[in-house]
């Protein structure tokens, strides 16, 4: 039987769906770290199915550093205007528009192998790869880019 409390927990941390949560916590014997780790396997492999899929649909998203000195642009697809509009998705968007600006990259790979500003235990690719899971879309940074004052 899954303990309630850890469901709540696993959802929260990670935003997948409840029956996702649950399965994970059952497969992993109420351990949350181990449904913590199922969670990120499936969604490895969500994406891996995922690429092909073409990404047409998405937003523009931008940062401003507060010293005003720094900015960033960001393309982020995923396949269906409905995502596009989701909530969870502009945040992903806001997000890793900052990440842009705050550590320079020179192309998308380079940017998806960074560490994730806000969670060193996290690559960019594994907040893309967690939005896929959640959103059943693929989803993919397409181009970006970063000024910097004084720079060319």
């Amino acid at each position: 039987m899954v303990d309630i409390n850890k469901l709540k927990k696993l959802r929260e941390e990670t935003g997948v769906s409840f029956s996702l949560c649950r399965k994970a916590l059952e497969e992993a014997d109420n351990d949350l770290e181990a449904a913590k780790k199922l969670i990120n396997q499936w969604g490895v492999e969500k994406a891996k199915n995922k690429a092909e899929k073409t990404t047409s649909q998405g937003a523009i998203f931008s940062y401003i550093h507060h010293n005003r000195k720094i900015g960033s642009m960001l393309e982020l697809l995923c396949e269906t205007d409905f995502v596009a509009k989701n909530p969870d998705f502009l945040h992903l968007g806001t997000e890793l528009a900052m990440q842009v600006a705050s550590i320079p990259a020179a192309n998308v790979e380079e940017l998806l192998s960074q560490e994730y500003i806000r969670d060193s235990e996290k690559k960019v690719s594994d907040l893309l790869q967690e939005a896929i899971l959640k959103f059943g879309e693929n989803i993919k940074i397409s181009r970006f880019v970063r000024w910097e004052l004084g720079t060319i």
